[in-house]
């Protein structure tokens, strides 16, 4: 399971974009390897963010449909979801909370 960092502010994702597409695609080719479909991703150690790491999950989320799997965020700060609800994208990262 990949983890994401304790801090992802807007300054950071150019830098913690291309370390996590790298890791994204290794870990799906594992996924696939292994005959899995979900790449699982930990928040647990994130606690300093803002609307940034919205983007960063977006996109990883974007590239693990591209390579084949999905994208599942586990151990997710509530402050995190609160701002996905915010900004209507909770649908995208936890496409679960989508009515029946």
């Amino acid at each position: 399971m990949l983890k994401l960092p304790a801090s992802v502010r807007l300054e950071q994702l150019p830098t913690l974009w291309t370390a996590l597409q790298a890791s994204l695609r290794a870990e799906a080719a594992q996924v696939r390897s292994a005959a899995g479909a979900q790449l699982r991703i930990s928040a647990a150690d994130l606690q300093d963010f803002d609307s940034g790491v919205l983007t960063l999950l977006i996109s990883a989320a974007r590239l693990c449909a591209q390579e084949g799997v999905q994208l599942q965020l586990h151990e997710v700060p509530a402050k995190l979801q609160e701002l996905a609800r915010v900004y209507g994208v909770a649908e995208l990262l936890w496409p679960e909370l989508l009515p029946a």
